[in-house]
């Protein structure tokens, strides 16, 4: 009779396989049963928002000009954004967002699409303007929502 010499290893791989499900369902057994941990309350996302790398940039200083006189000063493109950012401390969200809508008020006209930045930080607010206009699908909705409001209502047929 002729022995088979090439199936030793898999007999023994069968075993170990074996004997390491049982291992571990008996230590799995015996673990003691702990409730599920408690979701925390996730920190909020703080970062600074995202903007393309501003051509201009005007800071609030005493010795600064107005914002109206320095958007005067800059050359005038469809494609740029301006953006308004104001910082804050905790707390004092609300206080920041007042002094940057008080100095897009206070810029004229030539502000009136500006978007304002609220981040948490220190420093004198401040404004930029970059080629970050917001994507053209919004633009689209935009003037679409605006021609709807500018364009009387289209007549209803009654019922017979």
């Amino acid at each position: 009779m002729i022995a088979r010499s090439g199936t030793g290893w898999q007999v023994m791989l069968a075993d170990l396989s074996l004997i390491l499900f049982m291992v571990t369902a008996a230590v799995l057994a015996k673990r003691p049963e702990v409730p599920p941990p408690v979701p925390t309350r996730p920190q909020a996302d703080l970062h600074a928002s995202e903007q393309a790398e501003p051509l201009a940039v005007w800071i609030a200083a005493p010795d600064a000009p107005g914002l109206d006189e320095w958007l005067a000063a800059q050359p005038a493109d469809a494609r740029q954004q301006l953006t308004v950012t104001a910082f804050y401390t905790p707390g004092g969200q609300a206080r920041a967002l007042a002094e940057a809508a008080r100095i897009v008020a206070a810029a004229g006209p030539g502000a009136e699409a500006a978007r304002i930045v609220i981040e948490p930080g220190a420093g004198p607010p401040r404004a930029a303007i970059a080629f970050d206009v917001p994507p053209g699908l919004a633009r689209g909705l935009r003037d679409e929502l605006a021609k709807t409001a500018a364009s009387p209502p289209a007549p209803t047929k009654d019922r017979p």
